[in-house]
Parts: C-alpha cells; structure tokens; sequence
C-alpha cells in the first residue's frame, strides 16, 4: 500500500490544489475495450513553477526508439512482452511541498476542512513523471541493468552470452531477451518491488 498522502490543516499562505477524476478506456489492436481505469488526478496546471515543483523534465522514449527496439528484436528473432505498472506515478515520492483537495466524493466527514500534503507522484502533479522515472532507473541499475548512452528509457543487461533489453514510455514497459529465462527473471523482478500486470507477448504497441 502506498503512502500517498497525510491528512493536515493547510498551512499559513500555503495553498491547496484541487483534484478532479478522470476515466478512460484501454483499447487493444483492434480497437475493443479491454479495461476501464478511473484515476484520480491534481490539477498541476494550476501549479505555480518555484513554488509547487522545481525540476520537472523526464525522459519519454520517442517513437522511432521504440521502432528499433522492435526491429532489433526480430532481427535477433526473440519476441518481445509487455507489462503494465499499476498506479506508476504513485511509486515516485515528490520532494516539494505540495498540498491538494480533498477528492470529491470521498471527504472526511469528521475534518471536512483539511487538505492532503502530498507524499508520492499524484497523476497531474508536473513533477510526477520524473519521481517515476528516477524510481524505477533507480531500481533498474541497483539489479545491474545498465541505462543507454543515446536513449536513457533504454536498459540492458548482460549475461554471459545473453542480453536482454528493456524499453520504458512512461506507464508501458517492454522487454525481450535472447534467452526466455531472463524475461522472466525480470518479471519476478519487477513484481517484488511494484504492482503489476503481465499482458503476454507484444502485438500492438502505441499503434505500431
């Protein structure tokens, strides 16, 4: 379970940023409904820069990486899996200050008035693709993967005469190797430290 947050009274000439819910569908290749997710997320865009956040940038794979990754991978003839993180953002803890309103729907009744501080990346928080991004390199590079010279959401690791590659685009993770044992010495990798789902072998990914 994560810590997201801790019910406080908003401090003096600090302010509160609201929330609001947002629902969506995940279609696959042919366009059908696979999962309905409803996320609860801040309204960064009133976030002001020096006050509620500092650093913001994070690494997004751009498409034509993902294209060589998966033009790499069937010239090497592996296939290639995908695994969804769930919640990502919240496995990222925010260094500022940031305070947010009660969610609607879901107020304490008994304190009405007070406000959440934020502890994790709440989605819509600007700073929260870049604590999920340091998170998981982090954990990555502990388990000796190395991270790509020229694209950094690339990360390789070696043995032996074995090589498996994994390739991050925020929330989606891809990988494949030349041998089966180490994707799924990943996946148990990957499950020990976060919640997860295994949706097989790749066959759509991001339109491609």
């Amino acid at each position: 379970m994560q810590k997201v947050w801790i019910l406080v009274d908003l401090p003096y000439g600090k302010r509160a940023i609201g929330t609001k819910w947002v629902y969506s569908n995940k279609k696959d290749e042919r366009g059908i409904v696979i999962m309905n997710k409803s996320r609860l997320v801040a309204q960064g865009y009133t976030q002001e820069e020096g006050i509620d956040y500092e650093e913001v940038f994070a690494l997004v794979a751009r498409i034509e990486a993902i294209k060589l990754f998966l033009a790499y991978a069937s010239f090497m003839g592996f296939p290639v899996y995908q695994i969804d993180v769930k919640s990502t953002f919240l496995y990222g803890t925010i260094e500022e200050e940031v305070y947010i309103c009660q969610p609607p729907g879901f107020e304490d009744p008994e304190y009405p008035d007070k406000v959440y501080k934020v502890v994790k990346a709440l989605y819509g928080l600007h700073q929260a693709p870049r604590a999920w991004y340091e998170t998981l390199a982090t954990y990555l590079l502990e388990n000796g993967f190395q991270r790509g010279t020229i694209d950094q959401t690339l990360f390789i690791k070696k043995q032996q005469k074995d090589i498996i590659l994994v390739q991050i685009y925020v929330d989606d993770i891809i990988f494949g190797a030349t041998n089966k044992a180490l994707c799924q010495s990943f996946e148990k990798l990957m499950k020990d430290k976060f919640q997860m789902s295994s949706m097989g072998e790749l066959t759509f990914f991001l339109g491609l």
